[in-house]
This record gives C-alpha cells, sequence and structure tokens, in this order.
C-alpha cells in the first residue's frame, strides 16, 4: 500500500505541472490581446509598448510561464485586465467559497437519496419497486434547470412561503435549500444506477452465498459484504464531485441570485479577463487532479486486494 500510494505522489506534481503548461498557453496564445483588454479606448501603440513592458509579455514564454506558476503557488493569480486594481485572488475567492458550499449541499442530497435508492432497487430486483425507483429519478435527472428552479419558487417560496427565494447567506442559511435541491435531486439518478449495476453485480459473487451459508444476519451481508464492495465504483464518481466542488452553476446562480463562480466565469469570457479564466481553468484541473489522488488513496481503505498490491 505505502508503495501504491508513494507512486501515486510522485505522479501528482508531475501532472499538475502538464496542466500549468496547457491552461499557460492557451491563455498566451488564445484570441485576443491582453494589452488591448487592458488599454480599452486608451489604446495606442506607444501606451500598449510600455504596458506590455510592465506586464513581462515581452519576455520568453517558458519565462512568463515559471513566473504565473511561482505566483499561482503562493496564491497570487495576477491581476484582472477588466476589475483593474484587483487581484484575480481577491475577485475569485468569494466566489470560490460559495460555489463550493451550494455545490457541497447539492451533493450531499444526491449521496444521501442516491446510494440507498440504487442498493433498495438492486435488493428489490424483480418487484415493481426496482424499476419505479429507476423510472422517476431518471425523469427528474431529464427535467432542466430552467424548469426545476421555478417550479421549486413557485411552489415552496411563493405558495407555501417555506423558505426565501432570493439572496446568499451561507451554508446553514434557509436561502440554500431551493438552488441545492435544483442542483442536487437531478444527479440522483445517476447515484441510483449507478449504485443499482455495482449491487447487481456483487449480488452474483461466490462470497455473498459462502457468507450466507455461514450464517451471517442479512445486516452484515448486506454492509460488510455487499454494500462495502458495491461501493468501489461509486468513489470514482465522488472524485470528480469532489472536483466540480469548485465550479459555478451558472443558470442556477443567476436564478437565485447567488454571487458564486458561474457568473464570474461567464463574464470574464465575454469580457477576455485571461488571468481570471485561466486561473478558474487550473483550479479547476488542479482539484480534478488532487481528486483522483484521493479516489486511489479511497481504494486503499475500501478495497483490500489493492492494499496487498
Amino acid at each position: 500500500m505505502l508503495a501504491y500510494m508513494i507512486r501515486r505522489l510522485l505522479w501528482t506534481p508531475v501532472l499538475l505541472v502538464i496542466v500549468s503548461i496547457i491552461v499557460f498557453v492557451l491563455g498566451t496564445y488564445g484570441p485576443g490581446d491582453p494589452v488591448e483588454v487592458r488599454l480599452g479606448q486608451n489604446y495606442s501603440p506607444e501606451a500598449a509598448e510600455r504596458l506590455r513592458e510592465q506586464m513581462g509579455l515581452n519576455d520568453p514564454v517558458g519565462v512568463q510561464w515559471a513566473r504565473y506558476v511561482w505566483g499561482a503557488v503562493r496564491g497570487d493569480f495576477g491581476e484582472s485586465f477588466v476589475f483593474q486594481g484587483r487581484s484575480v485572488s481577491e475577485i475569485l475567492g468569494p466566489r470560490l467559497w460559495v460555489s463550493a458550499q451550494l455545490n457541497l449541499a447539492a451533493f450531499l442530497i444526491t449521496f444521501v437519496f442516491g446510494v440507498p435508492l440504487g442498493f433498495y432497487a438492486a435488493k428489490r430486483q424483480g418487484t415493481w419497486k426496482d424499476p419505479g425507483v429507476v423510472i422517476s429519478t431518471l425523469a427528474l435527472f431529464a427535467l432542466p434547470v430552467f424548469i426545476i428552479a421555478p417550479f421549486l419558487i413557485w411552489v415552496f417560496a411563493l405558495r407555501l412561503d417555506w423558505v426565501p427565494v432570493s439572496g446568499w447567506g451561507g451554508f446553514f442559511d434557509a436561502r440554500i435549500i431551493l438552488p441545492a435541491v435544483t442542483i442536487g435531486v437531478p444527479g440522483i439518478a445517476v447515484f441510483v444506477r449507478l449504485m443499482r449495476a455495482s449491487t447487481l453485480d456483487v449480488l452474483g459473487q461466490e462470497y455473498i452465498r459462502t457468507a450466507r451459508a455461514k450464517g451471517l444476519s442479512e445486516l452484515v451481508v448486506n454492509y460488510r459484504h455487499i454494500a462495502r464492495n458495491a461501493f468501489i465504483p461509486i468513489l470514482t464518481i465522488l472524485g470528480f464531485t469532489f472536483a466540480g466542488l469548485f465550479t459555478g452553476s451558472l443558470i442556477t446562480e443567476l436564478m437565485f441570485g447567488i454571487p458564486g463562480l458561474g457568473r464570474i466565469s461567464l463574464d470574464s469570457i465575454f469580457a477576455r479577463d485571461f488571468p481570471v479564466i485561466t486561473a478558474i481553468v487550473l483550479i479547476g484541473a488542479s482539484m480534478l487532479v488532487i481528486a483522483n489522488l484521493l479516489i486511489d488513496f479511497l481504494y486503499t481503505i475500501v478495497d483490500p486486494r489493492i492494499r496487498l498490491q
């Protein structure tokens, strides 16, 4: 197990370096000139050349990349082209935290309902309950956000007046309920189908019949032998979910007035604010690499066969 984790840890910085190179090159050679974006209507050849020299854009690309990576490691992603005088970290930091809280609440809804329902459907195969669970969750999955969100607002905020409908007050504020449900409910179907398929595969294994033949209680068989082994494929989805915590949900954030990452991402793309765009992509890619490392570590805990390799 130790050798396995060391190999994965050694690969992590290599992958992060590769990601940083790709992201930086795309931001550097992408369409548009950052000097023109920065100067706007005040553009002139002389002012552009002075600003280019001041920003270090005349340096070799390798030097620019090394300077950017050194700053990014310390949390400095440069200064925004559009919001002049404000650093990218200052702009993105609060919004990243807001989106992370919202996505975490949505994930808890998806996970808490999806995994047990998938296990329940597999155990009820051959009855009406199995297709009933799958079809109902798929129906929710098929509904687009611009239908779910207005429906939830109309029922629970306007008609019943149970929760407020707009704004942001943090993870424990009632205003997080409707947007979290809007994002989390459609994803239940993904966990249901994956957990159901994995559970059905485990149910057909010899060691399940052996465990029952030994006289183990159904509770022990379900938890220790079926659910634990069926949960292994779920870890992959959990890793992608962890990486997605720091991404914005554009439509949901706009509908509920949440100051998350979705709106600033869209505005930065239209305004060609390359430092902000590059930072968002780099953070998302880095989170994906770290998530894969965490998945590999969790595999060693859940699956004893990996620990023995």
